[in-house]
């Protein structure tokens, strides 16, 4: 396990209603990453010429809010790396986002290649608090590290274009619950974007609602307190629910989301093989054909995020378990090329 540092509790980090600080900020988290880790992870995040990232990139044109959030990570990265160039040519994919944001706090969509689309309500809703929440995590990971300065003004100008988008998503709360609880991941990034720009907005209420579907997430874990996903279990999207809940909570002070991780990983942790290899056997929803993507592609375990829902507990937690799978999945997909 080369590189990793172990974070001890007690870093200092901005304080929040007068809630205990002793658990490290994200940012000194990310700090002790494994180095290169976070800078492979986010190498595909880079928004194109036009400001598009994610599924609006492939798409080769604008799609709908929730793909801009890979732009956000790169923005996250780039603060990490203290590569500020890097990170102002990742700010244009946010930009550009809320350049295509309506005048009632939502975001404008067009047809995916699949056929849906984020313009009925309840879908513009979910795509808007996927894009918030990195929103949210990453004007958060800027005030906690040296550069504040540097985006002070542009985060400034952006506040009431958050605080609009808040109150949709806000409106569309009964939606989220309707919509995602098949989905228990989705109503964790949905926590996230409340309570992350619940912090930014310096604003107690969304806080509140970020706490309150963390409370309706943890009724939907079954008997050995793995996330349920479509009534059963995927080890995809386990770790979704470990990875977002888990970013949340360095924000957000949720000792009942953190006491329910344990359980969650440790199942996780029986899925990765020797090899790295995430096994897909029984999953409902990923790996196993029977979800499509946006594009129409068959879903797979997405394992950056398996990389990262596990290098963020391991460090956290000091769970070397953990930090080991994650050192072997991440061999698993980033191997070198074969010398010729």
């Amino acid at each position: 396990m080369a590189g990793i540092c172990l974070l001890a509790v007690g870093n200092v980090r901005p304080s929040h209603a007068g809630e205990p600080t002793t658990t490290p900020g994200e940012y000194a988290v990310l700090r002790s990453f494994p180095p290169g880790r976070l800078a492979e992870l986010s190498r595909w995040d880079k928004p194109n010429a036009d400001g598009l990232s994610g599924n609006n990139a492939i798409n080769g044109k604008w799609l709908e809010a929730g793909g801009q959030r890979g732009s956000c990570r790169g923005v996250a990265a780039a603060i990490i790396a203290d590569d500020l160039a890097a990170a102002d040519d990742a700010w244009r994919g946010i930009d550009t986002a809320f350049a295509h944001q309506r005048p009632d706090g939502g975001f404008l969509a067009e047809i995916r290649p699949n056929g849906a689309s984020a313009r009925p309500y309840g879908a513009a809703v979910e795509t808007a608090y996927f894009f918030l929440q990195e929103v949210g995590r990453t004007i958060l990971i800027i005030r906690e590290s040296p550069h504040e300065a540097h985006f002070h003004a542009r985060i400034a100008a952006l506040e009431p274009k958050i605080r609009q988008a808040c109150e949709f998503i806000s409106g569309g709360y009964d939606t989220i619950i309707t919509r995602s609880t098949h989905a228990v991941n989705r109503i964790i990034i949905a926590a996230k974007a409340f309570g992350d720009c619940g912090r930014v907005l310096h604003d107690e209420k969304l806080v509140a609602t970020s706490r309150k579907l963390i409370t309706h997430a943890l009724t939907r874990r079954d008997a050995a307190g793995v996330f349920i996903e479509n009534d059963g279990r995927d080890s995809s999207y386990n770790v979704v629910s470990i990875l977002y809940g888990q970013e949340l909570a360095l924000q957000v002070p949720l000792p009942e989301f953190e006491a329910a991780l344990p359980a969650a990983v440790a199942w996780e942790l029986t899925r990765i093989r020797p090899t790295g290899e995430v096994d897909v056997t029984g999953n409902t929803r990923t790996g196993v054909g029977r979800e499509k993507s946006y594009t129409g592609q068959p879903k797979n375990v997405n394992y950056n995020e398996v990389v990262l829902a596990l290098t963020y507990y391991g460090t956290v937690h000091h769970d070397a378990a953990a930090l080991a799978a994650a050192d072997r999945v991440f061999a698993y997909t980033h191997q070198p090329p074969a010398v010729k």
